[in-house]
């Protein structure tokens, strides 16, 4: 059974605040601290240990080996596959299915052939590697509209990337322009203007604009 990263990490804090190993039932020390978590993380740990008390033995054996593996892990590696897990989930459907796609063709290549690609992407900057995580539309779009998604609070990247994947690559490239065109402090109008303005008005939005 695969366990994304931030279920593990909720399934350690589990198993060393109440030390599972067999119980059943929820521990009185558990039940003491969740009432002062906060409603999601209570929830996801109530899940967990749900899903727990649910497991065979071999079970839980292999997801506390797994736990131990994770924890083990250099913090900058357990940082990178948190943002690819998000990266993957934010992605649509058809981009999951290309993706895949790729991954075949790339098996299919040689050593040497995948080592030269590989290079070939850790030699660009990191800002550019992370762009790709967007997916293989917005990553080759990132570098012209990495000025507008930097600003963006992180509260509003979720309605940005829809937007912009909802967009044809004819939209984005003239997004781009306007992006260089506005001054650094009016960004954020340029912003709520995209994300507010319809599917069907966005192509004449983005003419009027660039007209002014």
């Amino acid at each position: 059974m695969r366990r994304r990263p931030a279920h593990v990490a909720v399934a350690a804090v589990v198993l060393l605040i109440a030390g599972l190993a067999g119980a059943r039932a929820m521990p009185d020390e558990l039940r003491r601290v969740l009432p002062l978590l906060q409603p999601l993380q209570r929830a996801a740990i109530e899940a967990q240990l749900r899903a727990w008390n649910a497991w065979t033995e071999p079970e839980r054996r292999a997801f506390t080996r797994r736990a131990h593996e994770w924890d083990a892990l250099p913090v900058a590696v357990r940082q990178q596959r948190r943002a690819a897990w998000w990266a993957w989930n934010r992605l649509s459907d058809d981009e999951r299915l290309r993706l895949r796609s790729e991954a075949t063709r790339l098996a299919a290549l040689t050593p040497a052939e995948r080592m030269a690609l590989r290079m070939q992407f850790d030699a660009l900057d990191l800002t550019t590697q992370r762009g790709w995580m967007l997916g293989p539309a917005l990553g080759a779009d990132f570098p012209r509209l990495q000025p507008l998604l930097a600003q963006a609070p992180r509260e509003d990247h979720t309605d940005l990337l829809r937007t912009l994947r909802a967009m044809t690559p004819e939209e984005r490239g003239q997004l781009a322009v306007l992006v260089q065109r506005t001054p650094p402090q009016d960004r954020e109008r340029l912003r709520r203007d995209l994300v507010s303005t319809s599917d069907s008005n966005r192509a004449a939005w983005l003419q009027l604009q660039l007209e002014r």
